[in-house]
């Protein structure tokens, strides 16, 4: 099958920091030039949404990503009463970013009266992903034929996409996952391929060497993860494990 999605992981940093720089430098977006304008729930909720359509087109485009994007902006509360205000400035709260359910500050930096609201706000992100066939139970081992590729939200879950197979194929499920579910980092982790105790290869390398020795794994082997490895001698060295006998050293 040939993959629509590229080989690097999904995990969009990139998206997320230009909404964020974009949003602190965009104008304030309530300023009228004949007088003050009402602060009106209807009036910010219509505002903002124009606001962050905007704001996802321009991000969206800027870093390149085949995403979908979808904003939709939830009620204030009715009963506000908020005062008139000449110049009401968006800003984007403390530990918050524009991805999934999140929500955006809104505040009155004009006005006879100075107010602060936040306004909810949920983003969503649309473009292909890896999703399940069928149901997967913790422990399992994943091969290619398990997972197809559909279009999903990938800010449905805060964990990365995985969009290239080589992310997951072979890799253990760490719970229980449903049909349709989108692969994500946190779903999977690198198989075991040895138990402590393992005699492995140990490769050591250096700027323009290598030299190969036998050694005893002191842990279990996970491919990506460090081991300890016990060498002939007694001497300990630690280094990554590559494959069900290879652990690689760099000195």
């Amino acid at each position: 099958m040939t993959s629509l999605i590229s080989s690097t992981s999904l995990r969009l940093p990139g998206v997320v920091a230009a909404l964020a720089l974009s949003v602190a430098a965009l104008p304030a977006f309530a300023q009228l030039a004949g007088g003050m304008q009402e602060a009106s729930p209807a009036s910010l909720e219509n505002s903002s949404r124009q606001w962050l359509d905007g704001e996802m087109a321009r991000s969206g485009q800027t870093a390149g990503m085949p995403l979908r994007m979808e904003v939709s902006v939830g009620p204030l509360d009715s009963r506000l009463h908020l005062a008139a205000c000449n110049k009401v400035e968006p800003y984007i709260p403390a530990n918050m970013r524009l991805w999934g359910k999140t929500r955006v500050g809104l505040r009155c930096v004009d006005g006879p009266v100075r107010w602060n609201v936040f306004m909810p706000v949920q983003v969503k992100a649309f473009g292909p992903a890896w999703v399940l066939r069928g149901p997967a139970v913790a422990g399992a081992t994943l091969a290619m034929s398990d997972a197809m590729q559909a279009e999903v939200d990938w800010a449905e879950e805060p964990a990365s996409v995985l969009g290239d197979p080589a992310q997951w194929v072979g890799t253990t499920v760490t719970r229980n996952l449903n049909a349709g579910q989108a692969l994500r980092q946190s779903m999977v982790r690198a198989a075991q391929v040895f138990e402590a105790g393992s005699n492995v290869r140990v490769v050591a390398e250096g700027p323009g060497f290598a030299v190969t020795s036998d050694g005893q794994a002191v842990g279990a082997g996970i491919v990506g993860q460090s081991v300890r490895v016990r060498m002939d001698g007694g001497r300990f060295m630690t280094g990554t494990v590559v494959d069900a006998r290879t652990v690689r050293v760099a000195i």
